[in-house]
């Protein structure tokens, strides 16, 4: 018996030793390991960086172009004045050029405006879908939550239903009650263990989803989510009233919305587009800069080939007819900033939209948090009132066995309804840009 123990004993602690090994993350964590992991994160941060390189690629065109030129090699020249015919001779050149833009009426500035603006939008739409993770983080860690709920509440109406086979065995030995009673009370119990097993296997699922979501490629799970023991007698008291009604919370996301500050970003980069294509109607002014040296072997040939020369050159270039390209060109970016104002406008109502829906969502789902509660009150009472009865002999198994499974369903709607309640605010937090 003293090896018994001893061989449990060492098991447990085994046993705990391995549970404690693994690493716990709260929400907050997770999300942090969501911004380091997550591939469509990784993904939108490139984009956005690649953005970036345009801007400063477009910025570049305010700086001179500066490029050396070197070459070698054997050239031949008519010698008017040799009469052995054409001079053939080695020959060593090289050039340096310089190209420095003065003024081209907003050009360059609008490239440039239309590449910063198109960065921030990128840099928005990055910051969104940050803000959309952390959202999705959320609600996958309360659905962990939710279901490792669940598991507790299906262990308990395992225990319930083995205290009723047990009390019907009884009860059939005593010939109080019929065989009928134990044979109800096995099939329930049969049925409380798949549903256990369920529970057991959707809470796999949901750490699955969290791992996707979190970026977590490892092939085993070796981690858990914080969690604490739920009082659910206590519940709805723990809820609290959201911080902003729905008409602040709608100008709450009007100003901090990321989706929207991408908008309008888009919207002044089809404006510097504007910009751009109508100074293609001007000229642009430039400064050329041209320093040349080359060097023949051949004396002759030095004749005709000046060893340096040099140019500096003030440079107009003005395309003076396209056909009507630019004028097409004009009106074509004029709408497409038109697009982008309505586009704009569109947002606004689909987060307005979206807003009222998720705060109309969160008081639901208190309220509904609130019922479920005194419904797992009123079915605990009812519950037990008929185990009384029935074991006074006053009713039924069936009428014993409804008040069980209601008094296990009301629990669990209860623990689905509180952690949808978080999950709503969630997606409050992240409608209005919280």
């Amino acid at each position: 018996m003293k090896k018994t123990i001893l061989y449990v004993s060492l098991t447990l602690a085994m046993y705990s030793s391995h549970v404690s090994a693994k690493e716990v993350f709260t929400v907050d964590q997770l999300i942090l390991e969501s911004l380091k992991n997550a591939p469509d994160l990784q993904i939108s941060k490139l984009q956005y960086d690649a953005s970036t390189s345009r801007y400063n690629t477009a910025s570049s065109e305010y700086l001179p172009s500066v490029n050396l030129t070197a070459s070698t090699g054997r050239v031949a020249q008519s010698a008017i004045f040799n009469a052995n015919g054409d001079v053939q001779n080695n020959i060593l050149k090289g050039e340096l050029s310089l190209k420095q833009l003065l003024y081209d009426f907003g050009k360059t500035q609008g490239r440039t405006a239309t590449q910063k603006f198109a960065a921030d939008s990128y840099s928005m739409q990055n910051m969104q879908n940050i803000a959309n993770k952390k959202q999705n983080v959320k609600s996958a860690y309360y659905d962990v939550l939710k279901s490792l709920a669940l598991i507790n509440v299906q262990k308990e109406n395992v225990q319930l239903n083995k205290a009723q086979l047990y009390r019907s065995k009884r009860y059939f030995q005593a010939g109080i009650r019929t065989k009928i009673d134990v044979s109800d009370a096995k099939v329930q119990l049969i049925q409380a263990k798949l549903d256990l097993k369920t529970a057991e296997y959707n809470l796999k699922l949901s750490y699955a989803n969290l791992d996707k979501i979190v970026g977590f490629t490892a092939l085993e799970n070796d981690y858990a989510v914080y969690s604490k023991k739920l009082e659910l007698d206590k519940l709805y008291q723990s809820l609290k009233e959201y911080d902003l009604n729905l008409h602040n919370a709608i100008l709450y996301a009007y100003q901090n919305r990321f989706d929207i500050k991408k908008e309008q970003a888009l919207m002044q980069s089809k404006q510097a587009d504007i910009r751009t294509t109508k100074a293609e109607y001007y000229p642009a002014l430039y400064l050329g800069a041209n320093y040349l040296y080359q060097k023949a072997q051949s004396k002759e040939l030095q004749l005709f080939l000046p060893e340096t020369q040099w140019s500096a050159m003030l440079n107009l270039n003005w395309n003076i007819y396209q056909g009507g390209a630019t004028d097409s060109k004009t009106q074509e970016k004029s709408i497409n900033a038109t697009i982008s104002s309505v586009q704009l406008a569109n947002t606004k109502l689909i987060i307005k939209a979206s807003v009222t829906d998720a705060y109309i969502n969160v008081y639901k789902s208190k309220d509904t948090v609130e019922l479920a509660q005194s419904l797992v009150d009123i079915s605990n009472e009812k519950f037990d009132q008929a185990s009384k009865r029935y074991e006074h002999g006053l009713s039924d198994y069936i009428e014993l066995q409804e008040a069980r499974q209601g008094y296990i369903n009301s629990k669990a709607i209860l623990v689905v309804d509180y952690y949808d309640y978080y999950i709503a605010v969630a997606k409050l937090d992240n409608a209005i840009g919280k």
